[in-house]
């Protein structure tokens, strides 16, 4: 009789579950929940009301040989989605409902700290931003971090992604972590405490954006807020239902960051700083909303609080690190193919060896791997590494004095109105994309060594000088004599000097560490390794002003000798790489 009593309290408990479909049952009604408790309560009382265990009519055996006891069931043990009202569409903004079987947060819970690294690692980046531009000072140099004319809008749209898409989900009635009330109060708390930070900042500091146009760059505001929204996504969904989420969501908000780069609107600094006041607001907030509404609005508990590598070694993260290497580069020295009738010979001989010697690099970049099994899997990686240059602005003030010599000549004091170098990018910038094998050892579920074998394709950016003059247009009669051709104007802007390294195919490995924190997240300290082959040239023009100042000249010199003044001298070399970077990362496991 037991036995039956048991079975139909079992088959009453489940009755809802397997009505569902038809009869849509509300079990958020509270008289429901309570009497599903009392009905799981007296099961438990049921499977556990004696100590023995009738064998015989006779012989009994105690319960603790019995080799599986039955484990109490309680509200936990039910899928949270049943505890509430199955729907599609949901627009009932001002509806708070709880769900009962979820344990409510603590302030310390929502906290990972992770914005605080990220945050410090901008303010590190920022003090480094002088090896950048080394005319720092100077008022004629406009240093940017990409030489491309690199345009798009879609960055100030991208920003607002992760919160459109968390509405989304929940206007569809995929139920997240909160009910519209918290959601939304979560949310404008996030904002506020990054508007805060960051304004508070941004007009503190007074930091020139690279473009020049105001004082008001670090930290970026636009990837604040898409870190913002990307962490309001990451602990509704993707702690709750799938971590698919906060890849995505992170992801976007990256993209962002980089495109505020690319647009010349932001230093990496910035961006770095402003990702890290986006996780840190969001997690105050959502802390604070935990110690105001404690359990009230809450439907479902995070999946995992640790990730566990020995199960999910797959990964999304941002790093930063340090390049080391190649300390330097030589250029053969420029021949300008020029012997004119004069006593000395070799009048127009070839230029001294161009050296240029490396700083220590800026490395920022983001990487992903989907593991097939804890072991082995694919992935890609995406990097920005930027070398400041030594000695280039001693080469430009060496060549401004020549240029001061020209516009000082006699002949000339009254044409040439301007004529000056302007320093355009004094670093070359490396954009690099990985694709190949991961490998993972899980030494426990927190910790684990990784390495990786990558094939990829690397482009450098340009440095260059650019060449400016203005000043009036003057002939040239044959036995040196100048003189002003009326009032016409010659202007002339063009690439004095210009140092371009080849596109090539590069080779990449590494080693890692990784811990796993809470929350999804881990932090990795990584060793990488790569290797490629570059032809570096030099393209020097620095009579290219003739073609416009005094064409009668250029003329002449082409007619009398066989040689155009107003062409670009070269010199190339070519150099193995063998580049090493020194880092960490934030990991978002799954």
């Amino acid at each position: 009789m037991k036995k039956v009593h048991i079975i139909f309290l079992l088959a009453t408990a489940l009755l809802p579950f397997t009505t569902r479909a038809t009869e849509q049952t509300d079990l958020s009604d509270p008289i429901l929940v309570d009497s599903l408790a009392t009905i799981i309560e007296e099961t438990d009382q049921a499977i556990n009301v004696a100590e023995t265990v009738t064998v015989n009519d006779t012989d009994t055996v105690p319960s603790a040989d019995i080799a599986t006891q039955p484990r109490p069931l309680s509200l936990n043990d039910f899928d949270p989605d049943y505890f509430r009202k199955y729907r599609g569409a949901d627009f009932h903004f001002l509806k708070n409902t709880t769900n009962p079987a979820v344990e409510p947060y603590t302030f310390l819970q929502d906290q990972t700290w992770v914005g605080i690294p990220l945050f410090v690692a901008g303010m590190i980046a920022k003090g480094e931003k002088k090896a950048f531009r080394q005319d720092y000072n100077n008022p004629n140099t406009k240093i940017r971090l990409i030489k491309y004319n690199f345009h798009s809008e879609i960055d100030n749209y991208t920003q607002f992604s992760g919160i459109a898409l968390t509405a989304g989900l929940k206007m569809a009635g995929v139920e997240g972590r909160s009910s519209w009330p918290r959601l939304f109060a979560s949310s404008l708390a996030s904002y506020g405490v990054m508007a805060a930070f960051v304004n508070g900042i941004k007009y503190t500091a007074s930091e020139l954006r690279p473009d020049g146009s105001t004082h008001n760059s670090w930290p970026s505001g636009h990837t604040a807020t898409a870190f913002v929204g990307a962490t309001i996504l990451h602990k509704e969904y993707g702690l709750t239902r799938s971590p698919w989420y906060s890849i995505g969501g992170y992801t976007v908000a990256t993209a962002t960051g980089v495109m505020r780069v690319l647009n010349n609107r932001h230093w990496i600094s910035d961006v770095l700083s402003g990702a890290g006041i986006g996780i840190l607001s969001t997690e105050l907030a959502y802390g604070i909303c935990d110690l105001l509404f404690k359990e009230k609005g809450l439907l479902m508990n995070d999946l995992s609080i640790h990730p566990d590598l020995s199960k999910n070694p797959s990964f999304f993260s941002i790093s930063m690190g340090i390049g080391l290497g190649n300390k330097h580069l030589t250029l053969p020295g420029f021949n300008f193919g020029i012997q004119l009738p004069d006593d000395d010979p070799d009048y127009g001989p070839d230029t001294q060896a161009l050296e240029l010697k490396f700083r220590s690099a800026t490395a920022v970049g983001v990487e992903g791997a989907w593991f097939f099994n804890p072991y082995i899997g694919i992935g890609a990686r995406l990097r920005v590494k930027s070398t400041p240059i030594n000695g280039w602005s001693q080469f430009t003030e060496i060549e401004r004095k020549s240029l001061k010599d020209i516009a000082d000549d006699p002949d000339f004091q009254d044409a040439i109105k301007y004529f000056d170098l302007e320093i355009e990018s004094d670093h070359i910038t490396e954009f690099a994309a990985d694709a190949g094998l991961y490998f993972s050892l899980p030494l426990s579920s927190r910790f684990a060594i990784g390495t990786k074998l990558l094939l990829g394709h690397s482009i450098m950016d340009d440095i260059n000088v650019q060449g400016k003059f203005l000043g009036n247009k003057v002939d040239y009669d044959g036995d040196n004599n100048f003189f002003t051709d009326g009032d016409v104007v010659a202007y002339k802007e063009w690439d004095y000097i210009d140092v371009h390294a080849s596109n090539s195919m590069k080779f990449g490995t590494g080693l890692s560490l990784t811990w796993a924190y809470k929350n999804s997240f881990s932090w990795r300290v990584f060793c990488d390794y790569d290797y490629s082959q570059k032809t570096y040239t030099a393209t020097y023009a620095p009579f290219m002003y003739l073609e416009d100042f005094c064409p009668r000249l250029r003329s002449e010199l082409i007619e009398s000798v066989g040689w155009d003044p107003v062409q670009e001298f070269k010199s190339s070399a070519n150099k193995h790489l063998h580049q090493w970077v020194l880092g960490g990362s934030l990991c978002i496991s799954f």
